[in-house]
């Protein structure tokens, strides 16, 4: 009896600590993203996603617009790369069931009174988590 609790309980160890680790890699997939839009890196932007994502953002006077993840990393070339511009992102949630996930995150813009939500889809592919869609919505404030 002894046995069956120590071996019950240590595949319940085991079975916390890969839902931890799985979690932590798709979370440091979605903080490249953060990172890079924060401080104008476009390869780590770049790194983040999978390179036949689609994404679709907010603009004004445009109900629909869709970048590649080129096309948004190039928004940020003009930029010094390394510097601060502003864009403070948070991450608000994880869900993920075997090589699916989803994300919700914060973005914001203080210095332009911008907030947007974003939502990704993920997946695992050759053992690593990609982005393989956004979407962002404005918030109003």
């Amino acid at each position: 009896m002894r046995k069956r609790m120590l071996t019950i309980a240590l595949l319940c160890s085991l079975i916390t600590a890969t839902a931890q680790s799985e979690e932590v890699a798709i979370r440091e997939t979605i903080q490249k993203y953060l990172d890079g839009s924060s401080h104008n890196d476009l390869e780590l932007i770049v790194s983040a996603f999978y390179p036949k994502a689609d994404l679709f953002l907010s603009k004004k006077d445009q109900e629909l617009w869709v970048l590649s993840p080129e096309e948004y990393a190039n928004l940020f070339k003009n930029r010094e790369k390394g510097k601060f511009n502003g864009r403070f992102g948070k991450i608000l949630n994880v869900d993920y069931a075997n090589n699916i996930a989803s994300a919700k995150a914060e973005i914001s813009i203080p210095s332009k009174n911008l907030l947007f939500i974003d939502i990704f889809l993920l997946k695992k592919l050759e053992g690593e988590w990609k982005i393989i869609s956004k979407a962002a919505a404005s918030i109003d404030q």
